[in-house]
């Protein structure tokens, strides 16, 4: 398990980390703003979560994004609330649903599904999904007072001291940008040769993670004048921030393979397929109540993938989708036990019930939206 995700997901976590302290991300936010003025300011910030999800870890995106939030609610006296979720909502939707974060990318590997073609469907569904969860839900929440704490009110990094938006724009998606062009490529060079082997190897998803990083090093590191020190503890920062991921996920693959070398695995795929459920809506489901029980969507995805993994085996079933499904279920009603709810909460300054009323419901939402694009885009395939 590791051996196949450590690169891809500690670059992932490099790349986002350097996108934060470098102010591509505050530059984004500041470019979309400007580009959709206030009237449409929840969208302007829904597209910049959307980006920046992309790269960035969620915790450090959570944080990242909360005091851009804030600043925007202060700047034009919106509620805080109000124009926070859809960012929030597309930042837990890239989680979700997006390589190169842990969830789906293990998923990815565990199904053996293909990374481009899982990407795409993700932006597919993860788009109309953010529109649901977000600007549309917002509507209904726009009453809720919040008064963030002021500790959480952080100063912007100068103007003159941000890398350029297109820059930004490119470094946060380039991941994105290479492995769908070379998804494309893959699918028109066939034929066996020089050309066909390159085209493999730069697909790879820790080849692309690695060019990713190299050129975001020199976009938003060097070219800013950053030393390299810098640059590597940057660097440092965020594989520290992601080290539990990796063990969790290192034993989610531990427990998939006792679950198949013990035999218990066969024996929860003949009970599965005996019931009449989609296979798409069983592994979405029990990912939804495993991650309700334990709370995080990385654990829910992960020890979900090991119980469905017999269903695969039913002929129709699209590994890419399953990714989808689980990772869909995984974000499920996120609620006390779960470290996104209070960090909501807290920075929010909410009460529990209005941050149910809020969060948990924002979750929920994109778990049933998203699980509606699977079954929609499994029905046009």
């Amino acid at each position: 398990m590791l051996g196949s995700l450590v690169i891809v997901v500690a670059s992932g976590a490099m790349l986002g980390k350097l996108t934060a302290e470098s102010g591509a991300a505050q530059q984004i936010a500041s470019g979309l703003m400007k580009l959709f003025g206030e009237r449409y300011i929840q969208w302007a910030l829904m597209i910049t979560g959307f980006i920046i999800g992309i790269p960035l870890f969620y915790n450090v995106g959570f944080v990242l994004v909360i005091p851009l939030i804030f600043s925007v609610a202060y700047k034009y006296n919106l509620p805080a609330v109000y124009i926070g979720v859809p960012m929030l909502a597309a930042l837990s939707v890239t989680h979700g649903f997006l390589p190169p974060h842990p969830s789906p990318t293990a998923l990815v590997a565990q199904f053996q599904a293909d990374m481009g073609t899982t990407l795409f469907y993700g932006i597919l569904i993860g788009i109309p999904t953010s529109i649901v969860a977000g600007p549309f839900f917002a509507k209904t929440i726009k009453h809720i007072k919040s008064v963030p704490l002021k500790i959480f009110k952080s100063d912007p990094i100068p103007t003159d001291k941000l890398p350029g938006l297109g820059i930004s724009v490119f470094s946060s998606m380039l991941p994105v940008i290479l492995i769908a062009l070379t998804t494309v490529l893959g699918n028109v060079v066939t034929e066996p040769g020089p050309l066909r082997t390159t085209v493999v190897f730069f697909s790879d998803a820790a080849i692309v993670m690695i060019l990713s990083l190299a050129v975001a090093t020199y976009t938003l590191g060097l070219r800013l004048g950053m030393s390299m020190k810098k640059v590597m503890d940057i660097y440092s920062d965020a594989v520290k921030d992601i080290a539990m991921l990796l063990l969790i996920m290192g034993g989610a693959g531990t427990l998939k393979q006792i679950l198949t070398d013990s035999g218990v695995s066969n024996e929860i795929g003949a009970l599965l397929n005996g019931l009449d459920v989609h296979p798409l809506v069983l592994g979405w489901s029990i990912a939804c109540v495993i991650r309700v029980c334990v709370g995080s969507a990385t654990v829910a995805g992960l020890t979900a993938a090991g119980i469905i993994m017999p269903v695969l085996s039913r002929p129709g079933v699209d590994p890419n989708l399953m990714v989808l499904a689980v990772g869909a279920g995984s974000l499920m009603f996120s609620h006390v036990n779960d470290a996104g709810f209070w960090l909501f909460k807290e920075y929010y300054n909410l009460s529990i019930k209005d941050t149910i009323r809020t969060w948990s419901l924002m979750e929920t939402i994109v778990a049933i939206a998203g699980l509606i694009g699977v079954m929609t885009l499994e029905y046009l395939l």
